[in-house]
């Protein structure tokens, strides 16, 4: 066998030096120090919100339970009460809780209670049962004229003691019912699509401007083909982000259920919860590569981070343009503005994911997922080709030629050779 051929055999293939960058970015950000805070970044608004939300449930509960005193006789209280006991049975929170109240001492008034804030009283009834007084402002009068008339009716027989049994025909839901929920789920899953999306697609920039500031990149441009660096260094970020995803995803999932939360609060996807997640972890790895290419090829024409700033707050406000283009589509499915969302490749994610909770039809998910599949390979190809032309044109002329002898020279490592040099 000729020297040639075992060259020729001993070198990488495109996905076997594809891996040996992902293992190796993936390994070196996995186990940093920088990625342990980098996790706990969005978990600290997680749990505060969290904090926030469940401290705010509870005190917007004590405050908004409402107590009506009662000032009148003794007899006629415990009348009253009697009554509005019976009468929350039935009708729960449209009868207020009422609390017996010690009658004013001399010189005092019930306007008086009231202003000096004694108590948590919306408003206090005084006088008898046949003619009830509420003193209270004016709209709180309004709200509470008909309870109080009729559990002042109730305890003087005016108004049955029992009530009838009441049986019902239970309907599930209506179809516009089923809609307008799917319609709250698609919206939820396009926007936490989009925020994962934007927040973890620049470690890709930031991770190609490092090291093309060290060169590394131009020895690794000229060690193994440059399709094959991008499709490393995406998919090592891609495998990052899904890392970070599943411990927050886990974190917050422990806040959402201790919290007293169900997932009946968002109506079920038409796909189903299993598939639907399914579904969109792929279109989540699907547009965080269509994107992340395209950062790349945006860090080919940076230099410097601050030229990245520069240059990625146009994708940026692009992307977000694309998500509206896509939340709009997502009202009206099969319409031809939808369609055309499905196809741009960085609005097809979200608007097939918003798909997935309306519809029940699968077939259009693989045709969907092919093409943005092809559209990444594309990406990756073009991005490749810009960033390995000005790599190689970068640094004075003379350099050009040792830049080609150095490429020819790396070309002929093995395998072993690379991942060691690597």
């Amino acid at each position: 066998m000729s020297t040639h051929t075992l060259h020729k055999t001993s070198r990488l293939s495109i996905l076997q030096a594809a891996y040996v960058i992902a293992r190796r970015d993936f390994l070196a950000i996995l186990f940093s120090r920088s990625f342990f805070f980098f996790l706990l970044g969005p978990l600290f608004p997680v749990l505060v919100g969290g904090l926030a939300g469940g401290i705010g449930s509870k005190v917007q509960q004590e405050t908004s339970s409402v107590e009506i005193g009662i000032a009148m006789s003794e007899a006629e209280s415990a009348a009253m009460l009697q009554s509005a006991k019976l009468l929350q049975q039935e009708m729960g929170g449209y009868i207020p809780d009422m609390v017996a109240l010690d009658p004013p001492e001399k010189g005092d008034s019930l306007k008086a209670m009231l202003q000096q804030k004694r108590g948590n009283y919306a408003a206090i009834v005084s006088g008898s049962r046949e003619a009830p007084v509420i003193t209270a402002p004016e709209g709180q009068i309004n709200r509470w004229s008909g309870p109080v008339g009729l559990i002042a009716a109730t305890s003087l027989g005016n108004s049955p003691s029992t009530f009838p049994k009441v049986s019902g025909d239970i309907v599930a839901t209506s179809g516009a019912d089923v809609k307008r929920n799917r319609v709250q789920t698609a919206q939820v899953g396009q926007m936490l699509l989009f925020l994962l999306t934007m927040l973890l697609g620049g470690m890709v920039l930031s991770n190609l401007v490092e090291e093309k500031g060290n060169k590394i990149i131009e020895v690794l441009a000229a060690a193994i083909p440059m399709d094959a660096v991008f499709l490393g260094k995406l998919f090592a970020m891609l495998g990052v982000s899904l890392v970070g995803i599943t411990v927050w995803g886990l974190t917050g999932s422990a806040i959402f259920f201790l919290g007293g939360f169900e997932t009946a609060t968002f109506a079920a996807p038409a796909v189903g919860w299993p598939l639907f997640f399914g579904l969109a972890v792929v279109y989540f790895a699907m547009g965080y590569l269509i994107l992340g290419s395209l950062f790349l090829a945006i860090g080919s024409m940076a230099a410097t981070v601050r030229d990245v700033q520069m240059m990625s707050m146009p994708v940026t406000m692009l992307q977000l343009l694309v998500f509206f283009f896509a939340t709009y589509a997502m009202s009206r499915p099969g319409s031809p503005m939808e369609l055309a969302a499905v196809a741009v490749p960085f609005s097809s994610p979200f608007a097939m994911l918003a798909r997935a909770a309306q519809l029940e039809t699968l077939w259009p998910h693989l045709l969907a997922i092919g093409w943005q599949a092809l559209c990444v390979v594309v990406f990756v190809k073009l991005g490749a080709a810009l960033f390995k032309r000005r790599v190689m044109k970068s640094g004075p002329r003379g350099a050009k030629t040792s830049k080609r002898g150095s490429f020819l020279s790396f070309r002929r490592k093995d395998k072993s050779q690379i991942a060691t040099h690597y």
